[in-house]
């Protein structure tokens, strides 16, 4: 019988991730996706913690953590040291939040990117830094409550978009990815691993805690933010060919956003608005995909 995951486990019992946590799920599959040739780079971020304490870890593989601001140079390094030692065809995965993507960690990065360094980069995006207390970060989405957007005035600007970002470089890969759909994600990951040059894949990763969700129910948010449109799953190859690679049938926002207890203050007129700025991105990405740009 075949598997569309692989089997093997890379991510070992002693992890000290929260109940529940998006961020750990997502590693776990990243790593049966790409095997033990590779070397991951842990930008600081709850993963710094989570992995476990030094000199132990839970991931099974080389592991280096560097700064928030130098995944993309760290990853950089590794892969070029690689080379030299004759490996080149061992994968280097750079492994950051948000907060070391879109925000301290983008100089880094896109320097990188835009020399179209060897690597894959992953961003585990839970829409803030939870590590240090569930602060907002520019991947915070609209209207949404954090430490420093409280009930009172919760974030008022949209959440960045890092995709565009990175195919705008022209990369030769970049996709977005969820923990809902596993199989999706394991085969971006195995992709983007075949591929010389840099990629970038953004991994939505709940967290019941920063997100005031239950943890039994991560996965299923997940599920919901694709199928609500928040966070479609597709690709870009070449900064130009767009691919939808899930069209789940669709639901409303609502159904997604009364999970999570950081919308709870949110308005009737509030949750239209997200609707109709999904509908709208929805609509756009579908044109872009069937323009063939």
């Amino acid at each position: 019988m075949s598997y569309a995951i692989p089997e093997r486990e890379l991510l070992h019992p002693g992890h000290v991730a929260c109940p529940g946590c998006g961020a750990a799920i997502a590693m776990r599959l990243a790593l049966k996706a790409l095997g033990d040739d590779l070397v991951v780079i842990i930008v600081a971020s709850c993963w710094s913690i989570i992995a476990g304490p030094f000199p132990y870890s839970s991931l099974q593989v080389p592991t280096l953590h560097s700064a928030f601001e130098t995944g993309g140079s760290a990853a950089s390094g590794v892969k070029a040291a690689l080379r030299r030692r004759g490996r080149p065809d061992t994968t280097v995965m750079a492994w950051a939040g948000d907060g070391g993507t879109f925000d301290i960690g983008f100089q880094a990065l896109s320097g990188a990117v835009e020399r179209n360094e060897d690597f894959i980069y992953v961003c585990y995006d839970n829409e803030a830094y939870m590590n240090t207390g569930i602060q907002r970060s520019s991947a915070t989405p609209l209207g949404a409550w954090t430490t420093t957007t409280p009930v009172a005035s919760p974030k008022d600007t949209p959440k960045k978009d890092m995709v565009a970002i990175m195919a705008a470089h022209g990369i030769p890969y970049t996709a977005t990815a969820s923990i809902g759909y596993p199989e999706d994600l394991v085969r971006k990951l195995q992709k983007a691993a075949s591929i010389r040059g840099s990629k970038f894949i953004h991994i939505l990763s709940p967290c019941p805690s920063g997100w005031k969700s239950e943890p039994e129910e991560t996965v299923k948010i997940a599920r919901l933010a694709v199928q609500s449109r928040i966070f479609p799953l597709y690709e870009v190859e070449r900064g130009e060919r767009y691919t939808v690679t899930v069209r789940p049938p669709a639901v409303p926002v609502i159904e997604y956003l009364r999970r999570q207890g950081r919308f709870n203050h949110l308005s009737v007129a509030q949750i239209e608005a997200i609707q109709a700025n999904a509908d709208r991105a929805w609509e756009r990405l579908l044109e872009r995909a069937e323009s063939g740009a």
